[in-house]
């Protein structure tokens, strides 16, 4: 029965992936599809499900701040679209309930505020692994959606606490020690290593954490995050990251699939949560006012907004719950199910696109903005630059080395994440705070002495996102790329990049070369100096 899960999953994850569209709705799909032949789900597809979503949330905790939770633009965000969302979306029911609307009838002024309530949050799994796709993980807007998702998650504990009637025990006190411990974790993963105690080690971390607190009568999840946390500030942290990346993808395809067992569909309840998917527009646009009612930036707002412009797996939790006491039908747990799916698929394929929308409608945006800019939004050029660095990971911050080496200070870094550029800016490096695919940071960014940049980024999409914001800049120099694959350099010459390094194949050139040093030869020194020359 195992088999036929990866097969359906395999075969319609393919199938939307060769024209174009994100796997996670051909995994959705093979959920619906595995129920409508009659494939009973089993408690192995749970777990599985329930493992993902373990270590996504583990994987959050290692990449966020708490700092970034008590900025007014998180906090003050969740609350007011949660409230405000909560009372106009129980309005707008008990006035389709007025109106004897098709399974509306009979909604009490509770049910209609608990259906609110429950689409009023976002789609964790589903933002989360777009975010991871396209690379914005670490950058301002996705700072912004993250932090949005985890205060409603801890909202979501606070909920099911005092719905559930279940008080934790005297002993969740005690998990306040937790942050007096974290050297032993630090510890502990220093001991892990860097080969497959690693990943082991992420899950022991996380799955510990998640029966920590479910022990003492606290949200399983929320342990887990809050592990992951303790050890967000840790130099091995990115590395344990990438680590357990491969593991939690291929358990969250068993949470995709499990959606479509919740309940198979009619017409009626497809047309219901078709009309429910629409409001997901009244969505996007509330976050969007109100992040830029919060000086949050245009741009900023506008993609923050858009990733969050969905219904979340928690609406089915509060749908059951409202089900069990008898406060809804159960024909809602379809609807919610479905009105679910159709928000990840509208949200992936918008999404994918959404760099290209804000360029077309850049000035419309730009418009609603607020002349006050937040501290973290404002940009500081360094001077004298005449190579940038585009992306200050591995391969970015040897490369900006090795150029530092040669020509010092006429070269610069840039990064989308913040803590990382501060602490190269403690170690003295001339590295600044920027996003690449920023369009609004072209236009203030002075290129006319900029010669090469350097693009040291994992997306090729993102690659040629910044080309083409750099070539509607007017900027005339060089451009430079690295790519993993042969199809990937292919593109990237296609897009308008002057040159790609494949680090795969010209790793190995570079490393005989290295090696022939060992015995006196230097063959390609010169050719070297004679590359970089002309463009320094």
């Amino acid at each position: 029965m195992d088999f036929i899960w990866i097969l359906f999953a395999f075969v319609c994850g393919l199938m939307v992936k060769l024209i174009s569209l994100p796997p996670l709705i051909g995994f959705l799909f093979a959920g619906f599809v595995l129920h409508f032949i009659g494939v009973e789900p089993t408690d192995s597809l749970s777990t599985l499900a329930d493992l993902g979503i373990t270590l996504m949330l583990f994987t959050i905790g290692l990449k966020l701040h708490v700092s970034d939770l008590l900025k007014r633009e998180i906090w003050a965000s969740t609350l007011s679209h949660m409230g405000i969302w909560t009372l106009l979306f129980g309005s707008f029911s008990l006035l389709l309930a007025l109106a004897s609307f098709p399974f509306f009838l009979d909604i009490s002024l509770q049910t209609a505020a608990l259906l609110g309530f429950a689409l009023s949050f976002s789609s964790t799994v589903c933002i989360i692994k777009l975010l991871e796709e396209s690379g914005e993980m670490k950058t301002r807007h996705g700072q912004i959606a993250i932090g949005v998702l985890v205060m409603q998650d801890i909202a979501a504990v606070i909920f099911l606490v005092f719905a559930t009637g279940k008080i934790p025990s005297i002993w969740a006190l005690g998990l306040f020690a937790l942050v007096f411990i974290r050297p032993l974790f630090d510890a502990l993963l220093n001991r892990a290593g860097h080969g497959e105690m690693l990943p082991l080690t992420g899950f022991f971390l996380a799955l510990g954490g998640y029966e920590l607190f479910t022990l003492v009568g606290v949200k399983g999840d929320l342990g887990a995050l809050l592990f992951g946390v303790l050890l967000s500030h840790h130099s091995k942290a990115s590395e344990l990251t990438k680590s357990l990346l491969s593991f939690k993808d291929l358990f969250l395809i068993g949470f995709f699939l499990s959606i479509g067992f919740t309940a198979l569909p009619n017409w009626e309840m497809l047309g219901m949560a078709s009309l429910v998917s629409c409001v997901i527009l009244i969505k996007f646009l509330m976050f969007f006012f109100i992040f830029l009612r919060l000086n949050l930036r245009g741009r900023t707002s506008f993609l923050s907004a858009l990733a969050l412009s969905n219904f979340s797996e928690f609406g089915l939790i509060v749908a059951a719950l409202c089900v069990d006491s008898g406060w809804l039908n159960k024909e809602w747990l379809v609807i919610l199910a479905l009105s679910v799916s159709i928000s990840f698929i509208l949200t992936s394929l918008f999404y994918r696109h959404a760099h290209q929308i804000y360029r077309i409608y850049k000035e419309k945006i730009k418009h609603f903005e607020s002349h006050t800019r937040l501290k973290e939004d404002l940009f500081i050029q360094p001077p004298h630059a005449e190579i940038l660095v585009i992306g200050l990971g591995r391969v970015g911050k040897g490369a900006f080395k090795a150029l530092q080496n040669i020509v010092d200070q006429r070269v610069v870094g840039m990064d989308a994440d913040r803590i990382r550029v501060k602490e190269y800016q403690l170690l003295g490096m001339n590295v600044f705070f920027g996003d690449g695919e920023d369009a609004d940071l072209w236009e203030s960014f002075d290129t006319s002495g900029i010669k090469l940049i350097l693009l040291a980024l994992p997306s090729i999409e993102d690659d040629k996102n910044i080309t083409i914001q750099l070539r509607n800049a007017h900027y005339k120099g060089q451009i430079a790329a690295i790519a993993r694959y042969q199809d990937e350099r292919d593109q990237l010459i296609k897009a308008g990049i002057n040159n790609v390094f494949n680090f795969y194949t010209e790793a190995g050139i570079g490393f005989a070369e290295e090696s022939l040093l060992l015995i006196g030869e230097q063959p390609c020194e010169k050719q070297h100096r004679a590359k970089l020359l002309p463009i320094l």
